[in-house]
């Protein structure tokens, strides 16, 4: 029997589950789960989410800081310059895709689409090292969010 950690982002605590024959099911609605070895080395569940929020997503990269901080450097707004920097470039990577095939083929093309998508995670992935290095919350982006809108709608 495999021994594996339950992380559920809600009530940020480790729980663990036996999990027996291979076969396991998650079923939730208003939260993701994550399932790893018992180690913390790798991922081996499954992510099921109603909506995907901020919170979340900074939560799973408080978890991959933590998991490679003696390889990464420390969260920190002396930093954030560099997430910055890399976001910028996984930017021009989903460029790179749009403009070699087209926007058309991109969102169509099941291969081409698979990468757009992942190369759009790795930007939402440092961005949200962005706002963990900046210590930016989800309240105060939703603020600026909305102020933006706001401004938007009365522009032209």
């Amino acid at each position: 029997m495999l021994k594996l950690l339950f992380f559920t982002s809600r009530y940020l605590k480790e729980t663990p589950v036996q999990i027996e024959n291979g076969f396991y099911t998650l079923r939730c609605i208003d939260w993701w789960n994550i399932i790893y070895k018992e180690d913390k080395t790798e991922f081996v569940g499954d992510i099921y989410m109603s909506e995907f929020t901020i919170n979340e997503m900074k939560e799973m990269q408080k978890i991959l800081q933590e998991k490679y901080k003696d390889k990464w450097e420390g969260i920190s707004a002396e930093v954030g310059q560099n997430k910055l920097l890399w976001m910028v470039g996984e930017i021009g990577e989903v460029i790179d895709i749009v403009k070699k095939h087209s926007g058309l083929k991109a969102s169509q093309d099941k291969n081409l689409r698979k990468d757009l998508i992942e190369e759009l995670a790795d930007v939402l992935m440092y961005y949200n090292d962005v706002l963990l290095y900046y210590d930016i919350s989800s309240e105060e982006l939703k603020s600026a969010y909305v102020n933006k809108f706001e401004k938007n709608m009365k522009r032209w």
